[in-house]
């Protein structure tokens, strides 16, 4: 605690010093154009991959950057993907995975997370990710944990159009999808690119996809 207080001391004296203009203009609202789930690791930092500013990026984290596809039990993750989508009008929604994923690692080895029963019962909404890996593999071994962990990013997507309001969005194109997984050793981003079914640095598909645009418009 002693190290967070003296963060804290240190903010107000020189970050929000720095930037008190955006600080009072954020106290009376937020326009974020980007929904960022992602996962609760301590080594994730949205802010400092992205480089954005408080303001930019309103932010789900979970264990295992999950999505559960959508249900009439209320839960904090589907109401903030509503509130997101619906009221603060969200352009992009990113799910970003990361390496090392200890969840990830947990839905592989279920006997690893038998005593925790509350992990076990939410790593379910990775089965159909873990069921991928198996199929391709049979027994799991740690050389499959970045399949894993990719294949978790693109099925939390696929778990956000069942979703209400975003699939209202995707259907007007209001909204678009994105899977990430980020490499913690590396620093490098990679999206997912369907039309390459591979995942790929982020610049380069920003590139391709700007570039695309460009020639439709």
């Amino acid at each position: 605690m002693e190290k967070i207080i003296k963060g804290i001391a240190e903010f107000q004296k020189k970050d929000f010093k720095e930037r008190e203009k955006l600080f009072k203009m954020l106290a009376t609202g937020q326009s974020p154009e980007v929904l960022f789930i992602t996962c609760s690791d301590s080594r994730i930092d949205p802010g400092m991959i992205t480089q954005t500013e408080p303001g930019d990026l309103f932010i789900c984290r979970n264990a295992g950057n999950i999505v559960p596809p959508h249900s009439m039990n209320t839960g904090g993750i589907t109401a903030s993907i509503e509130y997101a989508v619906a009221v603060l009008g969200v352009k992009d929604i990113i799910v970003c995975g990361h390496s090392d994923c200890g969840a990830m690692k947990g839905a592989m080895n279920p006997e690893s997370i038998k005593t925790l029963p509350h992990v076990s019962n939410w790593l379910g909404h990775s089965s159909a990710a873990l069921a991928r890996v198996k199929a391709r593999h049979g027994d799991l071994c740690d050389d499959h944990t970045l399949e894993m962990i990719q294949e978790n990013a693109m099925l939390q997507v696929k778990h956000l159009e069942t979703h209400p309001s975003v699939a209202a969005k995707l259907a007007t194109g209001e909204v678009a999808l994105h899977a990430w997984v980020y490499d913690i050793a590396k620093g490098v981003i990679t999206c997912f690119d369907a039309t390459k079914n591979a995942f790929i640095p982020v610049e380069d598909w920003y590139y391709a996809h700007q570039k695309k645009d460009s020639k439709t418009a």
